[in-house]
């Protein structure tokens, strides 16, 4: 076999190394090439983007919220303020593991497990980048408590805020309402550039009335923060305007008067003066603690709120629909005397019922004997029902409806909060359009007799029995209901009032018949045999008053009504209205009570309580001083 040796070529060798050098050079020069023209673009004539780029990462410009207007009562006692306080605050876009987060601090009772479901909509509902309240005025125990797990939570923090608090709590809850987290469907209707950095804003009454005076003007602070998103040195920016503050008509001595009488109770009070429609009272029985919602309540609290029986969350005050009972008597009376369908000297035999003609039914007075003879001054001093069945079928159905709106009845107010409900005053053309059935869309003669006595379809809120007493005190004069006096700047202090509304007054210009109704009114609390004469026994000023009772149900023709025999619940409302001073009206009131039973023995004590709160302090100076157009002068609460 034959080997064939083959000679190693050097040259061959050497030329494939140079050219392998000169290709590695070539790739080394073009990528050289590429990190120079990079850098140069980076740092020559992109320097000035990324620049900005890199301070925006260091230093935030956030929004600073506005501090909310207080609140004051027409003497200058606070009625909700604002308390410094600390609370958690969470970042999304800087917490890692949200879920996570949030069941650890719940781990740590710091928030409500019940309340993480909302929390994490909450969270969902705002942007990435903006600080979500998880849970508000902590406790000095539970700042201590996040401070030693701090580093194990990035992204939350504890900051210093002002809360929302209100000193006289349910004594004024359903008149100035309450604080609340701002929902999915607020969202919707509020600015998110008004509302940067706002988490909660008025729910119901006067703090979601007068949310946009309140709220006040959203500011911006620059703030240097570190890599981990903490805010190390603010550097400036445009302060926040503070919101408005309130000045109400409230007088919260005869509010806190009418919430300690009705303890226990469930009804409500409504006070008006009637030269101005300020509302001095407005208060509702059973209430709530607004201070505990605008903290926030789990699940299971805001569920045992809403399910009570006694609806504290429910404004009877504004909403609760009554038959107002004997209280319209001495609206019906001024009619008749105006109409001349009666003659005020002319006396009726009572003999304790009322038939029509022709008919067996008896429609039955409260006192099953009789009253004897009876003039109009004595029907309504002794609410005579037998006079006023008879006045009713004598006025008709439509005259009653058309006197009882002139005075505001069946109608809502127009008063400066939402929710109003507008009662009922009945008549034939609303019952063809409330009732499908032919048979029942007839008005028949036995509903104008028991209308008479306010009973029926008629129904009618406290405000509104609180406006009608109002306008009898006024002799006619009408004027709307409203909660805000006037609104004060807190930079400047200038106080700003708003003017008195007139609304059409009663169309009976006669000023002899007004009289002679408040001298009637003043004979149920003055003459022997008035209803509510115990009431007015050493009061410092004169009223004029008239009672009530509403029935829940109906009592067959032949049953007597037994109270003991009668669930609470289906028990008759007591209802009161009166004014005073006599000579010169300066508070009117209407008090309800449900299931009361007796007008004159359980409404009408609290009707006097409210009456010498409000005019006793005026009597005797005690109150603080009161609200000029040039000026704040209060004792400040």
């Amino acid at each position: 076999m034959a080997y064939t040796l083959r000679i190693k070529d050097h040259w061959a060798e050497q030329r494939l190394f140079l050219h392998r050098i000169i290709v590695s050079v070539l790739i080394v020069v073009v990528l050289m090439a590429l990190v120079a023209g990079r850098l140069t673009q980076l740092q020559v004539f992109d320097y000035e983007y990324f620049s900005a780029q890199s301070q925006g990462n260091r230093i935030r410009l956030q929004a600073v919220p506005p501090t909310r207007g207080l609140i004051f009562d027409r003497n200058g006692k606070i009625l909700a303020e604002n308390l410094p306080t600390y609370q958690l605050e969470l970042i999304p876009e800087q917490v890692p593991d949200i879920d996570d987060a949030l069941a650890r601090l719940g781990a740590l009772g710091l928030i409500e497990p019940d309340n993480i479901t909302e929390l994490k909509k909450q969270i969902d509902g705002n942007r990435r980048f903006d600080s979500v309240p998880v849970r508000l005025r902590l406790s000095d125990e539970e700042v201590a408590r996040f401070a030693v797990k701090r580093l194990n939570f990035p992204g939350i923090e504890i900051r210093a805020r002002l809360s929302r608090n209100y000193p006289y709590g349910g004594a004024t809850a359903h008149a100035l309402g309450y604080m609340g987290g701002i929902s999915s469907a607020d969202k919707e209707k509020l600015s998110q550039t008004d509302y940067a950095g706002t988490s909660h804003i008025g729910k119901i009454s006067i703090e979601r009335a007068y949310e946009n005076e309140l709220h006040g003007t959203v500011g911006t602070q620059e703030v240097l923060v570190n890599a981990r998103g903490r805010i190390m040195q603010v550097l400036g920016g445009e302060p926040a305007t503070p919101g408005q503050d309130l000045i109400l008509t409230l007088d919260i001595d005869a509010q806190l008067a009418a919430q300690s009488a009705l303890e226990g109770r469930r009804g409500a009070v409504v006070a008006i003066d009637p030269s101005t429609g300020e509302v001095l009272v407005f208060s509702s029985s059973p209430t709530f603690d607004p201070n505990t919602i605008s903290v926030g309540l789990s699940h299971s609290q805001f569920n045992a709120l809403q399910g009570d029986p006694s609806l504290p969350l429910f404004n009877r005050a504004l909403r609760g629909s009554y038959p107002p009972g004997s209280t319209i008597k001495p609206i019906l009376a001024l009619a008749a005397i105006h109409d001349k369908t009666v003659d005020p000297e002319h006396q009726i035999m009572c003999r304790g019922y009322f038939s029509l003609p022709g008919k067996s039914h008896r429609y039955r007075d409260w006192k099953r004997g009789g009253h004897g003879l009876m003039n109009l001054n004595d029907a309504i001093a002794q609410s005579c029902d037998t006079y006023f069945y008879s006045l009713a079928v004598d006025m008709g159905i439509d005259r009653m409806q058309e006197i009882l709106e002139q005075f505001g009845l069946g109608a809502v107010t127009g008063i400066d909060v939402g929710g109003e409900k507008p009662g009922l005053v009945p008549s034939r053309a609303w019952k063809q359009k409330a009732f499908s059935n032919p048979g029942d869309r007839v008005w028949f003669p036995g509903e104008t007799v028991i209308t008479g006595i306010g009973q029926g379809y008629l129904l009618v809120t406290p405000l509104q029995l609180a406006q009608a007493v109002a306008t009898i005190a006024a002799h006619g004069k009408r004027f709307r209901p409203h909660l805000l006096h006037a609104t004060r700047d807190p930079v400047s202090g200038s106080i700003y009032e708003l003017p008195e509304q007139p609304l059409d007054p009663v169309p009976v210009p006669d000023d002899e018949q007004w009289e002679f109704i408040v001298s009637a009114m003043h004979a149920v609390m003055s003459e022997p045999r008035g209803t509510a004469r115990a009431v007015s026994k050493g009061a410092p000023f004169m009223m004029a008053g008239k009672s009530g009772t509403a029935q829940v149900f109906s009592v067959g023709q032949e049953e007597e009504y037994n109270s003991e025999e009668i669930a609470e619940r289906m028990r008759d409302h007591a209802l009161f209205i009166a004014f005073a001073p006599l000579e010169n009206p300066r508070i009117a009131v209407a008090v309800i009570v449900e299931n009361g039973e007796s007008g004159s023995g359980v409404a009408a004590p609290v009707a006097r309580r409210v009456m010498e709160a409000y005019l006793g302090n005026k009597a005797a100076g005690t109150g603080s001083e009161t609200i000029s157009s040039t000026g704040w002068i209060g004792n400040g609460g």
